[in-house]
């Protein structure tokens, strides 16, 4: 699908994740489902290609503080947000401003949250709201999810998203590692640099940020491996925590999947 990633100047990884194959030889839809990193910056010729494009649905996975320090010029119609997780700061940005921090922490620390985030009550909560949305999606109606940076939350929700849709696990991968590409994480990596090390007064090399700018297999591995651990498998987090049954997925799949 040439056209997943839209090439926006400040929307940061906005693309459609349908257009992937399913197990049993089906295609998700493409132009119901996209994902993409926050609004606070965006334009007005670039809400307006948004508004094109009929999202009806929407889940914000920002914390709260999130939500106040980067205010959103666009929402859909019905967007859905949680209170839940609010910090001080950015989690990450509090990890940084220990005394000492390599390369390899960073990773250690990234992969941690990995197999957190899938367990966090009010991400728990939005995923729901997410499936409940979509199976209320009408024909010509999308749906998006996003958070500050459209990579780890957004990553997490959009790989369950296209399990119960029937992708196997090698394609939620390759949808995942895109954020590299649609995100520009080479180019932007030395601006991130200089920002995270002004904030927290340190002048560490670009290699401890990476996991905080871009993302890994492993990191996708170790939430989907965690969720198997906890609940015995993906199908049985869709079932047990997020409260999906067999008739909802079969109409996820009707609805989003040809």
């Amino acid at each position: 699908m040439e056209n997943r990633v839209k090439h926006f100047e400040t929307i940061r990884n906005f693309r459609d994740f349908g257009g992937y194959p399913t197990a049993e030889g089906g295609i998700i839809r493409t132009g119901k489902l996209y994902r993409s990193g926050n609004y606070s910056e965006a334009s007005s010729a670039e809400l307006g290609q948004v508004e094109k494009l009929n999202i009806v649905f929407q889940v914000d996975l920002r914390r709260p503080d999130e939500r106040e320090r980067m205010v959103a010029r666009w929402s859909a119609p019905k967007t859905i947000t949680h209170d839940g997780g609010r910090e001080s700061e950015a989690p990450h940005v509090q990890f940084l401003k220990q005394v000492a921090v390599n390369k390899d922490e960073a990773e250690g620390w990234m992969i941690e949250y990995y197999k957190k985030a899938p367990f966090r009550s009010h991400h728990i909560e939005l995923f729901q709201h997410w499936f409940h949305g979509l199976l209320a999606l009408q024909n010509d109606e999308a749906a998006l999810v996003n958070c500050t940076a459209g990579k780890d939350r957004t990553g997490i929700l959009c790989a369950i998203t296209k399990y119960a849709l029937g992708v196997k696990e090698e394609i939620l991968l390759e949808d995942y590692l895109l954020t590299n590409t649609a995100a520009k994480v080479e180019e932007r990596l030395p601006i991130a640099t200089k920002w995270f090390n002004d904030q927290i007064n340190q002048n560490y090399p670009a290699e401890v940020y990476w996991p905080f700018v871009g993302v890994r297999a492993i990191y996708m591995k170790t939430a989907l491996q965690t969720i198997t651990e906890k609940t015995g498998s993906l199908g049985a987090y869709l079932e047990k925590v997020i409260g999906l049954n067999d008739q909802d997925i079969s109409s996820l799949r009707n609805r989003l999947v040809k």
